[in-house]
């Protein structure tokens, strides 16, 4: 019986599909569960994702929305007063102008990006991505039919692209686009407000698109964040209310663009999702007046970074990038093995303690790097170090 082709994916489809790799971290979840469920207590620092409740004003202002009943569609692109805010914080905390109408709120950074992507790109296009970098954005573009390209990045660059690494990969075959990300994940590396001055220079040089994903702001130690946009106007920037401001399950986020493209944007978001959640938008709106609540947060990640960074050399795990922002320790484990898959699940069986493998953000040299998030407690941290060390005492 012949198979209507529009019910079946074609060879091509499928294959496109079959390359998206599994998230990790995800399955490293998984199987912290099944511990938990047969009883077991596990030290969770695979997720990178706040463990502090959503403050309790924006929550508020959430519960007070609910009460008119009425929880509808917005406008594809936002509702205008969150649109507003956000421009408003671009000069407040950034001094850039940003008018309202290139604000797009988005379903979280996810949803920003598969739109920004759709926008910029042709099918086949080639962007420029670090290694190590957020695999999500791999295997984002395999799925949009665009090709990743893995730049390696180590501490001769600090860890970020150059443009020198740009001009190199361009030459050996065009680029459409380039993507950084600051404060970083998996590494926590912040880029010097140069060095994006530097990237954005060599992108208008060279015709690409620039996207700037800046979900981290807000979470630096040492010296703010700096937006893409104080360096570039037509720069593309991705940002969300997930990690600062607690609210990953609310799923909303946003996106800076070029006038141009907000149409063609605005199109595409009305038929993915017509419009994303009334309620979030209110939540997304308050998030900006919970500034003490999320500082209050922050300190706390700010401890954790201090204890870590002291004790983990202690025990053993030293070798590690610099944690200028973000809630991330990116540690070499090549002193203790080459299998950073093996790593994690023998500390998981063994010491209860979820971590997430280098594979999931370096395809090629991940197998001797870990990510520890360090978005719990303090006693948390605590006990994962005591775990930990103990493991590697009997190892």
């Amino acid at each position: 019986m012949q198979q209507a082709s529009g019910f079946f994916p074609t060879p091509e489809l499928a294959a496109r599909a079959e390359r998206v790799a599994p998230f990790i971290v995800m399955d490293v979840m998984n199987q912290a569960a099944a511990i938990e469920r047969a009883g077991g207590s596990v030290v969770h620092m695979e997720v990178g994702q706040p463990s502090a409740p959503t403050p309790a004003s924006i929550r508020a202002a959430a519960g007070r929305a609910l009460e008119h009943g009425r929880i509808g569609y917005t406008q594809a692109l936002g509702t205008d007063s969150l649109r507003e805010r956000i421009a408003r914080h671009y000069r407040e905390s950034y001094g850039v102008a940003v008018a309202a109408e290139r604000v797009v709120v988005t379903t979280g950074s996810s949803g920003g990006f598969i739109l920004a992507f759709l926008a910029c790109f042709q099918p086949g296009a080639r962007v420029a991505i670090t290694a190590p970098g957020y695999p999500a954005y791999r295997n984002i573009l395999i799925a949009l039919g665009l090709e990743p390209v893995a730049i390696e990045v180590g501490p001769e660059t600090r860890h970020a692209l150059t443009p020198e690494l740009i001009a190199k990969a361009h030459a050996e075959r065009p680029l459409a686009g380039v993507l950084t990300m600051s404060p970083a994940n998996p590494t926590g590396v912040v880029m010097a407000p140069e060095a994006i001055a530097a990237v954005a220079a060599e992108c208008r040089r060279l015709g690409l698109w620039y996207i700037s994903d800046e979900i981290y702001h807000g979470l630096t130690y040492e010296a703010p964040a700096t937006t893409a946009l104080s360096a570039d106007d037509e720069a593309i920037i991705v940002n969300s209310f997930s990690k600062y401001y607690c609210m990953t399950g609310w799923r909303v986020g946003w996106l800076v663009v070029p006038q141009r493209m907000v149409r063609t944007i605005e199109r595409l978001q009305q038929n993915f999702s017509i419009s994303v959640p009334y309620l979030s938008q209110v939540a997304g709106e308050a998030a900006f007046d919970a500034t003490a609540e999320c500082e209050a947060i922050k300190a706390g990640y700010a401890a954790n970074r201090a204890y870590l960074l002291k004790t983990l050399p202690e025990i053993g795990l030293g070798d590690f990038l610099p944690v200028d922002g973000a809630f991330y320790i990116y540690l070499d484990i090549g002193r203790y093995s080459n299998d950073s898959m093996a790593f994690c699940r023998d500390v998981l069986e063994k010491a209860h303690v979820a971590i997430t493998p280098g594979l999931d953000f370096d395809e090629a040299r991940g197998a001797r790097t870990v990510r520890l998030s360090f978005a719990g407690s303090l006693a948390e941290c605590e006990d994962a170090v005591a775990r930990m060390g103990t493991w590697l005492k009997r190892r």
